[in-house]
């Protein structure tokens, strides 16, 4: 569970030397003893915790808002937990078990922690239970984060997955930030406006921008809106990205490890 560095924002050759790091780190430990530590699952992370298993795909579930959880290689990650407030209101907190939780940010609709789980909410490179997860610093709002302070944007591999998680923030991307992000398998990213979120055509310019294969839009109002929310439905957004493959499910999707190239929308209930 250890941090490996410390915060950094649009600087794509922090990525790379990390890697170096690793893979020169790796190397060096010798064939026998890396065949050895492989075995006991623990010679990578140092604590004993077992290596994440590759290609199993991943389980999706939503619990609203901005929360989700990511199940599949032998871990589980949960995005965003919230207390019910502001546009969270109404619905009921979600309390799974999960190996690590990544937070957009502190604020109580998006970064509620607790429950034993270790939680992440600050910008870094982590490794846990055999999870590489890279935390990139963004502005929450459209000022610089002058209004919400700044958010974090996290990208790691799952079962296979590479996923990128942009639920909390409406920060332009720049061009090292795509860098960074590559090309997703799943993209999760808020689409319904308001001060702190992107709204459907911001979004859309980010889907556009990155190509993931698959998009599950989050942040956005359902029914009747909260009193104090300032966000929007999910229509705009999927306006403004008209033409694509649209798939409307219920709370929880599986997905395989290997998907079918093009962009497709996932929404969940």
């Amino acid at each position: 569970m250890a941090l490996l560095s410390g915060p950094f924002r649009r600087r794509p050759s922090d990525l790379g030397r990390h890697q170096l790091a690793s893979r020169q780190g790796t190397l060096a430990l010798g064939p026998a003893r890396l065949a050895a530590g492989l075995a006991a699952g623990s010679l990578l992370l140092g604590l004993g915790a077992p290596i994440a298993r590759a290609d199993t795909g991943v389980t999706i579930t939503s619990y609203g808002h901005s929360a989700l959880l990511v199940q599949g290689g032998g871990s589980s990650v949960l995005l965003n937990p919230f207390k019910a407030v502001g546009c969270a209101a109404g619905l009921t907190p979600p309390r799974p078990a999960a190996t690590v939780i990544l937070a957009s940010s502190r604020l109580a609709d998006e970064g509620a922690g607790g429950g034993g789980s270790r939680f992440l909410v600050s910008p870094g490179s982590y490794r846990i239970n055999g999870l590489s997860i890279e935390g990139i610093a963004a502005p929450h709002d459209r000022v610089g984060g002058r209004r919400f302070g700044q958010a974090t944007i996290w990208r790691w591999k799952q079962g296979g997955l590479e996923i990128a998680h942009l639920g909390g923030t409406a920060a332009e991307l720049l061009p090292a930030d795509r860098v960074l992000l590559g090309r997703p398998d799943v993209l999760v990213i808020g689409v319904g406006g308001g001060a702190k979120v992107y709204d459907g055509a911001e979004a859309a310019a980010v889907v556009k921008g990155l190509a993931p294969r698959r998009v599950i839009p989050v942040q956005y109002v359902s029914g009747k809106t909260p009193k104090d929310c300032d966000q929007g439905s999910i229509e705009p957004f999927l306006k403004a990205m008209a033409g694509t493959p649209v798939k409307r499910g219920g709370r929880s999707i599986s997905l395989p490890a290997k998907l079918s190239d093009g962009t497709q929308i996932l929404v969940l209930r």
